[in-house]
């Protein structure tokens, strides 16, 4: 899958004396098959840009298109099916439900695609130190064991790009690097690939292009 961004600048930053580098503005191709760290202050449109290749918001100038198409002419079904088979995220403000239980949310997910077995997610809450809590409601989680619930759920499904928007935010620097190798390891078995981005660096991942916004 080729993502290409033409001349693309949100319409919330076209008065910013901030918007330079190689994203707004200018022509960007990203790749499933590369790894992507996206590093910019503040108020750059770091979000702005996943919400754009996830398909969510619409305010924006230039072009942008998914393998030739341009996305302002995929209908809401053909949205759904890019979100359920080729395109994953786990955004910053996470977009959990709160008052179902952490398994239940990465169930709305997993039941749409079989992508994991009980094992695997069982498996994966272990790794991440939250197998104990998949019975709680996410909104009583703590938002460091909420961003390893969205995580799980953003694997739930096939993808050939994944994006993670600040994933790993509230978690202490040994259990974002259990995360990063969980998310790595997954991309690699899916020949997927990964964007991301950060206000600081990501030592955890190992990446093929550093984009600026």
């Amino acid at each position: 899958m080729q993502i290409t961004l033409s001349q693309v600048l949100p319409r919330p930053l076209a008065d910013s004396p901030l918007v330079q580098g190689s994203v707004w503005k200018s022509e960007c191709t990203i790749n499933s098959s590369e790894s992507l760290f996206v590093q910019a202050p503040s108020g750059t449109g770091k979000t702005t840009l996943v919400s754009l290749l996830y398909g969510l918001r619409s305010d924006y100038e230039g072009t942008i298109s998914i393998d030739g198409t341009d996305i302002r002419r995929i209908s809401l079904n053909g949205w759904a099916e890019l979100r359920r088979l080729k395109i994953s995220a786990v955004f910053q403000d996470l977009r959990l439900f709160g008052q179902l239980t952490a398994l239940e949310n990465i169930h709305l997910k997993n039941n749409l695609t079989g992508a994991l077995t009980p094992d695997e997610i069982a498996g994966m809450a272990k790794a991440l130190g939250v197998d104990h809590r998949l019975n709680q409601s996410c909104g009583t989680l703590s938002l460091g064991q909420q961003q390893r619930i969205a995580v799980i759920r953003a694997l739930a499904q096939p993808f050939e790009l994944l994006l993670l928007d600040e994933p790993f935010s509230h978690l202490d620097d040994n259990n974002a690097a259990i995360a990063a190798n969980l998310v790595t390891e997954h991309c690699a078995r899916r020949n997927a690939g990964l964007v991301l981005t950060s206000l600081g660096g990501s030592a955890h991942f190992s990446f093929t292009r550093q984009l600026i916004i």
